[in-house]
């Protein structure tokens, strides 16, 4: 992706394994691209509960002595990429509370959008939060739901959450994995030696020889006992399902399975239609690594057209603090990419990407691109045009900062300056996931929501606000200080 769209989290747990601590470090470690600001793991004997938190990179944040200290054989863990609250310590997961009835752990992948509504009501009956996440709202729920049994007064708490949600939740006696009833964001159900796991994408469950089992069912619990019985258990009726599209085009690891599909094969398959599609009289197809190299190859195959290594990416960047004092054109870009000029000099070249949000990277890899020696650059895009924002866990510009909702397919390939360009369609889209638009999220393209929105959907302005806001102080929740009416 030529401009980075962000996931919100990862979440794993496990039940049942001498080493729950370092299990789910390892399947943290797997689950690291969808977010790298924090991570944390609860762990439980049955009697005591034991937590570690941190800032920064899983393997920043765990040593083998803190693991060494998170004793259990259950445990749940987080990776996080903030989109509802700020970043720092006090939103870090999993949500570890203590209350009437005893402890409770949360580990939440998604967005709610009820949250300034619950959150209200909540704190007008006295309770007071410690974070500024969304993802505290169902402690809270749990401690008053007036259902004395734990999975009693879970469900009863979920039935009350408007959002996307997949999460790990873990007290003294169970660990559940569960989705909201439209299954927007994924979750996977693995085995280790008879051991229960649970996990965002199925690459966590490789990094340790577990097996995949099934995904988790929108709308479902699946419910993990001290011995390690499991059974499930439908909390929500499903009228429709909305699982995020997007998780297949970008999010998601190539070797993961989410949604009962095998993401690589999916992902070529895009590339196949997106082929198809409009035929292109070219010399070589290229990727913007990496995560478009699958449609890549897909289109490749598909068209006849050879498949090269054109753009080479720096895997080893971090956040960029140092830049020449005499400035150098493009620096942003080029320390992440840089061209073979052998693959691209004198050719017709085919360029495949995931998206364009804004379109200012895009452009500058054309111009490196051409740079390299290319005669002509042509623009193959595996999505449909980005035209609205994202409200269910994805950190997404505003509607205006988004080039494919202010401008037409023609101005935008004058912006980034390239000879042709084409976006795979939304049908063309379902046609290659095998789809329908009563299965899949496709709002970020058509702005078919699948939530009704209290108060009416955001306005740029309010979610303007809301970020600027968030940044300086987090101490509101991010998109849904917009969505008062």
């Amino acid at each position: 992706m030529s401009e980075t769209i962000r996931d919100a989290c990862g979440v794993f747990g496990i039940a049942g394994h001498p080493e729950s601590a370092n299990m789910t470090y390892l399947g943290l470690y797997a689950l690291q691209h969808r977010g790298q600001e924090s991570a944390g793991i609860v762990t439980t004997d049955g009697t005591m509960v034991y937590n570690h938190r941190g800032m920064g990179l899983v393997a920043d944040v765990f040593s083998e002595s803190v693991l060494r200290n998170l004793i259990g054989s259950r445990a749940i863990g987080h990776v996080r990429y903030s989109t509802t609250g700020s970043s720092d310590m006090q939103n870090v997961q999993p949500v570890l509370c203590q209350y009437q009835r005893g402890w409770v752990a949360i580990a939440h992948n998604g967005n709610l959008i009820n949250t300034d509504e619950l959150r209200s009501d909540l704190e007008s009956r006295g309770s007071i939060f410690s974070a500024t996440t969304d993802s505290e709202i169902l402690a809270h729920l749990l401690a008053r739901s007036r259902k004395d049994d734990f999975l009693e007064a879970l469900q009863d708490s979920l039935l009350k959450l408007n959002g996307a949600y997949s999460m790990t939740v873990m007290n003294s006696e169970y660990l559940v994995g569960l989705r909201d009833p439209l299954g927007i964001r994924p979750l996977c159900l693995g085995e280790l030696n008879g051991a229960p796991i649970f996990c965002s994408e199925s690459c966590a469950l490789d990094i340790i020889n577990a097996r995949y089992i099934r995904t988790v069912n929108p709308g479902e619990m699946v419910i993990v006992d001290r011995k390690c019985n499991v059974r499930s258990h439908q909390f929500a009726n499903r009228k429709r399902i909305a699982q995020c599209i997007f998780e297949l085009i970008y999010f998601a690891r190539p070797d993961s399975w989410i949604y009962g599909k095998e993401v690589h094969a999916v992902r070529k398959n895009i590339g196949r239609v997106l082929s198809r599609e409009r035929r292109t009289n070219a010399d070589v197809v290229i990727a913007i690594p990496d995560s478009s190299t699958c449609a890549a190859l897909g289109f490749a195959e598909e068209s006849g057209i050879p498949f090269d290594w054109g753009i080479i990416r720096n895997h080893y960047i971090g956040r960029t603090f140092i830049e020449p004092t005499q400035r150098i054109r493009d620096f942003g870009a080029k320390i992440k990419y840089n061209p073979v000029g052998a693959v691209l000099a004198d050719k017709r070249v085919v360029v495949v990407d995931d998206s364009i949000v804004r379109g200012t990277t895009m452009r500058k890899i054309i111009k490196m691109i051409r740079r390299a020696g290319a005669r002509e650059v042509h623009l193959r895009i595996s999505a449909p045009v980005f035209r609205c924002p994202c409200y269910y866990g994805i950190d997404t510009p505003t509607r205006n900062e988004l080039i494919g909702a202010t401008h037409q397919v023609e101005e935008i390939r004058k912006q980034v300056r390239a000879d042709t360009i084409h976006y795979i369609s939304i049908q063309g889209l379902l046609e290659a996931v095998h789809g329908t638009e009563k299965e899949y999220c496709t709002a970020c393209f058509n702005g078919k929501y699948p939530l009704r929105f209290p108060g009416g959907l955001p306005s740029d302005d309010n979610l303007r606000l809301w970020k600027e806001t968030a940044q300086r102080n987090g101490d509101i929740p991010v998109e849904l200080a917009a969505l008062k009416p």
